[in-house]
């Protein structure tokens, strides 16, 4: 088996190699469409120009510019996830025409030997990662149910490459207190404050951030305050984002911010209407460990300098798969360690030559884990042995449900 795998393996990567230069020309088509989530058109049909001749379904699970390609046959399941959209203004300031072209190529990789390894290899482009969070309505949809794994990558600042990369999660409440509207000078008794009401709850929010754990976020702005001075304002709203490293102290600070919510409208004799999660959460990443260790021997025997371990970056959807299938989110370095994730200069480290070769031996890694878990079954039992360790398959809306 051990043989199969090695034999497989270099064949996905010598594959990715011949594509090379259409691989990193998919990264600068996606890299200059730099289109925002769920509107990616472009980039989808760049990427399904690119998976020629094998057959896309595109508009899957609900969203127009999700897509679904697969090879293989019975056996065990890998999902491969790409990334394409950008953030306004600056573009591929987060790198995802890396991951979209390294999805691309791991699974052309993948695809050339799958019929030598059995099982199948499917890669699942997933939309708005940056202000949508696809990938959770994707998951609500199904997409990843019976996968046996699901791998991706992310670029990163740095000299090193990171196989278990972790993120912190992320998610929103929009809060709109209800008063009593009033002249506030003939007649203020008969008002009851909104934008008092506001007021106490971030200012609750600021006291709360004394006592909680020093990876711990919350952080907000006020959208709305009344219209004129002189009236009593009747609606005022907020907008916070709540943060934690883990999913129970991600659910419990979302618990204690709604107190604080509540707490304010109590005060104020106002009506509070608190909608969480208006856009779907981050949830933190559940990186398993057996695979992240074989994607870093791939990239090593690449000649790059990879560690086990980074420090927790932003947030990311793919926590939320996480959850659900066993996953992992390793960061590959495409730009010095000062130049930082969503600015300009990482923009153009993305159409880098480091970012250029990050496409290309990302791929490989990705590929050659991928089909490590085809061939390997005491890998798939090691790995799904860690997945419910960590508490096997989460419900994640009835997690965020909750609150």
């Amino acid at each position: 088996m051990q043989q199969l795998g090695e034999r497989a393996g270099t064949r996905a990567a010598a594959r990715i190699e011949a594509l090379a230069d259409r691989l990193v020309a998919l990264s600068h088509e996606i890299h200059a469409a730099a289109e925002l989530g769920f509107a990616e058109h472009e980039s989808v049909t760049a990427i399904v120009r690119a998976l020629a001749p094998h057959d896309v379904e595109v508009g899957c699970y609900g969203l127009d510019t999700a897509f679904r390609a697969r090879a293989g046959g019975v056996g065990p399941r890998v999902g491969i996830l790409a990334e394409y959209d950008a953030l306004p203004g600056i573009g591929h300031a987060c790198g995802h025409n890396v991951i979209g072209s390294a999805a691309v190529g791991a699974f052309l990789g993948v695809a050339e030997v799958v019929a030598e390894t059995g099982g199948s290899v499917v890669l699942y482009g997933t939309p708005a990662e940056e202000n949508g969070s696809g990938k959770e309505i994707m998951a609500r949809a199904g997409a990843f149910d019976g996968l046996d794994a699901v791998v991706m990558l992310h670029p990163g600042p740095g000299d090193h490459d990171v196989a278990n990369g972790r993120a912190i999660g992320l998610r929103s409440v929009e809060a709109t207190y209800h008063g009593v509207p009033a002249h506030a000078s003939a007649r203020p008794e008969a008002g009851r404050n909104a934008l008092d009401a506001v007021v106490a709850a971030y200012q609750g929010v600021a006291a709360l951030r004394q006592h909680i754990p020093p990876e711990d976020r919350v952080h907000g702005v006020i959208t709305e305050g009344g219209q004129v001075a002189n009236v009593v304002p009747a609606r005022a709203s907020l907008r916070l984002l709540v943060r934690s490293p883990e999913v129970e102290t991600l659910v419990e600070l979302s618990r204690r911010v709604q107190r604080i919510l509540q707490g304010a409208a109590m005060i104020t004799e106002t009506r509070l209407d608190a909608v969480w999660d208006r856009i779907q959460p981050c949830l933190p990443i559940r990186s398993n460990t057996a695979l992240a260790t074989r994607f870093q021997a791939h990239m090593a025997a690449r000649g790059r300098a990879v560690v086990p371990d980074g420090p927790r970056g932003g947030s990311t959807d793919l926590g939320n798969v996480s959850l659900r299938v066993p996953a992992i989110h390793p960061f590959v370095a495409i730009s010095d360690a000062d130049v930082a994730p969503h600015t300009e200069g990482f923009a153009a480290c993305a159409v880098s030559s480091r970012g250029d070769r990050a496409v290309v031996d990302g791929a490989v890694g990705l590929a050659r884990t991928a089909v490590d878990v085809l061939v390997d079954a005491g890998l798939r039992q090691q790995v799904a042995a860690e997945f419910a360790a960590a508490g096997g398959v989460v419900d994640v809306p009835a997690l965020l449900g909750a609150v």
